[in-house]
């Protein structure tokens, strides 16, 4: 069992940055591939970031490429996505997921895999 827990979000103005965390549980952190989604109201769950075990690659979705960076402490348990140059449509509820499956899909972490609680991300105009 792995627990998740989320921390770093809030409200921001449009164009700042904000630095989310999520610290792990699990004694054996380095075995799960780990990253970031994040649900709007009325809309699908929607990848942001994923990172590998050893930290050596990292997957971003299209909207956030380029403004968002993914990157992980294995010596800490913590992984982390900061944030830059937000947008409005980026508010969303942002949750931190686990998974040893390193295709790291929607569908293999619901069957398999390890949600946190969730953090509210709110960019204003």
């Amino acid at each position: 069992q792995v627990q998740l827990v989320e921390s770093g979000g809030g409200l921001v103005q449009a164009g700042g940055s904000l630095r989310l965390s999520c610290a792990a549980s699990a004694r054996t952190f380095r075995r799960y591939a780990m990253g970031w989604f994040r649900q709007a109201p009325g809309k699908e769950r929607e990848f942001v970031a994923r990172i590998t075990w050893s930290g050596g690659s990292t997957y971003y979705g299209d909207s956030v490429k380029g403004r968002f960076t993914i990157s992980r402490d294995n010596a800490k348990n913590t992984v982390y996505l900061q944030m830059n140059s937000l947008k409005t449509e980026d508010t969303a509820v942002y949750y931190c997921a686990a998974d040893e499956n390193p295709n790291f899909s929607l569908a293999s972490i619901r069957t398999g895999g390890y949600w946190g609680q969730g953090t509210q991300v709110t960019v204003s105009s």
